[in-house]
């Protein structure tokens, strides 16, 4: 038998806060009445019981690169697999790049089934799936770091956009980054895109060789880790200018790749107080 996640409201009384081991989600729902939140919160709680476990079924197959395309059961696995997979070929990447933002996809994906709602998120340690019915909008945050974040800019997201997924990644994250980002912020189409592609973009914001950046290999400092023994950025001194620039350079031309492709709609790359932004506006705090 699955074990029931933690269940309980935030202090504001409206958000609900569901945790399972690793998945920790903040929640808001908004329908024509208390029913319908209601409805979709029990919906929520209801399909994270059991979800972890499905996973880890299949965790060996999630953590081997997606260049090896294999075969995966569960609806999550598949969307994490379907969400890197363009990334496969042409970089090192895991299905374990998706895994925050494909369970807040799943999550919201019952929600939404479950009642008629206005407006809805799912935030999974700050990936985030949306839902917004015609005339509903939703402020996104830009920070300056993902662990102890400032807020550096917003930007609006209505009905009419096409995102309904935002996604944060950078060394100071939950997982390990192969660059030196300190945040990167990208909306798509989905949860699990935003996931992907922002890990790839932050693993973009790079200077290699440089002599002020210490880099250790993953799996020494967790032994399980998918990326097994690439080098992940553990610490970078202060930057001159120049070099600031040239990493988010780096950065923002990959961003564009990914623009030009589709798969992402806009993104802010921060570096040491310094940011680059590819399709995106930004309004200040």
């Amino acid at each position: 038998m699955s074990r029931l996640p933690q269940v309980s409201y935030l202090a504001d009384g409206r958000r609900l806060h569901l945790n399972d081991g690793p998945i920790d989600l903040v929640i808001e729902a908004h329908g024509a009445d208390d029913a319908s939140g209601r409805a979709a919160y029990a919906a929520a709680a209801t399909r994270l019981t059991g979800l972890l476990d499905a996973l880890c079924e299949e965790l060996s197959d999630l953590r081997a690169p997606a260049r090896e395309r294999r075969p995966l059961r569960g609806p999550v696995a598949r969307r994490m697999a379907a969400a890197v997979a363009p990334f496969a070929d042409e970089s090192f990447i895991t299905p374990m790049a998706a895994v925050a933002g494909a369970v807040a996809e799943e999550v919201l994906g019952a929600m939404v089934a479950a009642a008629p709602l206005t407006r809805a998120y799912v935030n999974n340690g700050g990936d985030i799936a949306l839902h917004l019915a015609p005339g509903q909008e939703f402020i996104v945050g830009l920070i300056d770091r993902p662990d102890r974040p400032s807020l550096i800019g917003r930007t609006r997201l209505t009905a009419q956009h096409a995102s309904r997924g935002v996604a944060t990644s950078g060394r100071h994250g939950r997982s390990f980054s192969l660059g030196i980002a300190d945040a990167v912020t990208v909306l798509a189409k989905t949860a699990a895109m935003a996931d992907a592609a922002a890990t790839v973009i932050a693993n973009a914001v790079d200077l290699p060789g440089h002599a002020g950046i210490v880099r250790v290999p993953a799996c020494d400092i967790q032994p399980d880790s998918d990326l097994g023994d690439h080098p992940v950025t553990r610490d970078v001194a202060p930057l001159a200018p120049d070099d600031i620039a040239k990493a988010l350079t780096a950065g923002a031309e990959r961003a564009r790749d990914v623009l030009a492709r589709g798969l992402i709609d806009g993104a802010a790359l921060r570096l040491q107080g310094e940011t680059a932004v590819v399709a995106l506006t930004p309004t200040r705090p």
